[in-house]
């Protein structure tokens, strides 16, 4: 009977027992995998740099050199190492100042042979991807200080990426990853349109090839900037992955795994080695995709789980995730049978190892990072400006935040002058951390504000624009910050607002009806009204589920986000916590 033990910090998922007496000859095949690393080649720190191990105490854990050395500790001939997404893209300035390039190659150092992309990957757009993956300098800023980029190590795949006009040479890519050019291989790879990047990677191991299916979450047209993703489709993962697998098969290949950069939440302050994940999106593709696949690595909710799920024919295989920023690599143990060349299920056991920084850190990753480091210190360690206290990105009962408000004023100054703008909102996942204000031993601080941390704040490197909304059309908006609406807003999230912009909402009342009393400078707004509204280009294009803004009219560009903060810090030069208070919540 299938079932599913946990002891010692390992999963094993068991299946039917195999027919005949005679056991099948099969061969051992290790991955090691992880996900939603971003860039994070120095230790991340504060809660980011923190992860509850098998034990229930909460350690320090990340940094590429420590990740090296437990990859190495864990890597034996029988390995592959693979990822599932989010490898770039909102990364600390040390990789992104020069495009991620050196995460890239921290990645291939270690030995990282397939990832899937994730929805971070697409952050500079699709062609910036395709450097990424094949090498050259970047169009606009040249090459980094390392010289010519030769591309990925790795490859990167996606099943249900699609090209909605075809161009690119990536159906060639494609089929040279299966390994043939037939005409039945080249039907079913177009089933859904022409392939933006392969579908799948083949490995060998010990004499048996492993199918790998690559897969992002199909809501990346609603989180990344539409520009750079106007020529491709997302198209339903589970539909895309029954494609995938029916390709492998057509070449042979029956050991199928899932990389897929979509996820689900769990329960907090549980062992990575726990089934804590709330059935989602995760689990929907994990139970759907196809029976021939034996196995769903995930990523994308940055979270830390090791589960059994059901396939549609009643088998068990596993359903797993390795937390985030380099803080987790999931280990998954197999045997697959050289006859039928397909994965023994009962042989699968799993096990999320926490990367500890009690180990030696590889000293070759070391001096690279530091190599980096030192090639990005002008530029991070310059100040820009004073704090007087933390200004925090955790909300306020009315989901504003302190750090919020504060990004929004800089908006709205930087785009006066040429935008016109009145007011400006913030989405609040862009804020991706606080300022804090360091102080030493005897209490004193200087609350000095670098400009590497405030792109750790916002690391995104969108550009700042205005539009021109009616006031029902800003309604409109405000409402799509709750769920319910014809957007399919997922969840609340309240956009974080100007000083100057004053509403209410009710959580209670029906959707359309949620806000009121909306304000510009104390002056009650009205739906036929226009209104100049500054945002950055990813809410503009209607990112985060904000439908109402691709109704804007006149749209003006300025500069980017980040430089937009710097300059409200140069024209600000010591900053107190806002208060966020610009949001009145009713019953």
């Amino acid at each position: 009977m299938a079932g599913v033990l946990a002891s010692a910090g390992l999963v094993l998922v068991t299946g039917p027992a195999e027919a005949g007496n005679k056991p099948a000859k099969t061969v051992p095949v290790r991955l090691l995998s992880l996900n939603d690393f971003h860039g994070h080649l120095e230790p991340p720190t504060g809660s980011s740099g923190r992860m509850v191990d098998e034990t229930g105490a909460t350690v320090d854990a990340g940094g590429a050199a420590y990740a090296a050395t437990h990859l190495k500790q864990l890597t034996d001939k029988n390995t592959l190492k693979v990822a599932q997404g989010d490898l770039i893209g909102a990364t600390p300035l040390i990789s992104a100042a020069f495009h991620d390039e050196p995460s890239v190659e921290f990645l291939g150092k270690v030995g990282v042979t397939t990832s899937a992309v994730g929805n971070h990957e697409f952050d500079e757009g699709y062609a910036e991807l395709r450097r990424i993956m094949k090498g050259g300098c970047h169009p606009v800023d040249g090459c980094s200080p390392a010289g010519t980029w030769k591309g990925a190590e790795y490859d990167y795949i996606g099943a249900n990426v699609i090209l909605k006009r075809g161009g690119t040479g990536a159906e060639k890519d494609a089929l040279a990853a299966l390994g043939g050019n037939g005409s039945s291989l080249r039907s079913l790879l177009r089933q859904y349109g022409v392939p933006a990047l392969p579908p799948v990677s083949i490995r060998w191991m010990n004499g048996v090839p492993i199918g790998f299916i690559g897969l992002v979450t199909k809501t990346t047209p609603n989180i990344v900037t539409a520009e750079g993703i106007k020529d491709l489709e997302f198209v339903d993962e589970v539909k895309a992955a029954n494609v995938a697998s029916r390709l492998l098969k057509l070449v042979g290949v029956k050991a199928q795994v899932v990389l897929v950069h979509e996820g689900d939440q769990v329960t907090a302050g549980q062992s990575p080695d726990a089934c804590s994940a709330q059935p989602g999106a995760g689990n929907r593709i994990a139970t759907q995709v196809d029976a021939e696949i034996d196995m769903i690595l995930s990523g994308h909710s940055h979270q830390a789980y090791l589960c059994t799920v059901a396939d549609p024919k009643g088998n068990q295989r596993l359903y797993s995730q390795g937390g985030s920023f380099g803080r987790v690599i999931t280990k998954v143990d197999f045997r697959v049978d050289v006859r039928t060349r397909d994965v023994v299920r009962s042989s699968v056991a799993a096990d999320n190892q926490v990367v500890t920084r009690t180990v030696t850190p590889d000293p070759e990753i070391s001096a690279f990072v530091q190599t980096w480091k030192d090639r990005v210190a002008t530029v991070a360690n310059k100040p820009i400006g004073k704090i007087t206290a933390d200004i925090t990105n955790t909300a306020a009962p009315s989901g504003e935040s302190p750090l919020g408000n504060l990004i929004a004023d800089g908006q709205l100054a930087a785009a006066r002058t040429g935008g016109n703008a009145q007011i400006a909102l913030m989405n609040p996942g862009g804020v991706r951390a606080s300022l804090t204000y360091p102080s030493s031993p005897a209490g004193e601080g200087d609350g000095v504000v670098t400009y590497g941390e405030a792109f750790t704040v916002q690391p995104f490197n969108n550009l700042l624009q205005v539009v021109t909304l009616t006031g029902a059309q800003l309604k409109t908006l405000l409402e799509q910050q709750f769920p319910g609406g014809p957007n399919n807003q997922a969840f609340t999230k309240i956009l974080q607002p100007s000083s100057n912009l004053t509403y209410s909402y009710s959580a209670s009342a029906a959707w359309g009806s949620k806000v009121s009393d909306i304000k510009i400078d104390g002056v009650a707004v009205t739906d036929t009204q226009t209104i100049r509204v500054a945002a950055n280009n990813f809410l503009v294009g209607g990112g985060d589920a904000f439908a109402a803004f691709t109704q804007g009219t006149d749209v003006w560009s300025g500069p980017l986000d980040i430089d937009a903060f710097a300059a409200y810090f140069a024209a600000n030069p010591v900053i107190a916590p806002p208060t966020p208070n610009h949001i009145t919540v009713l019953p």
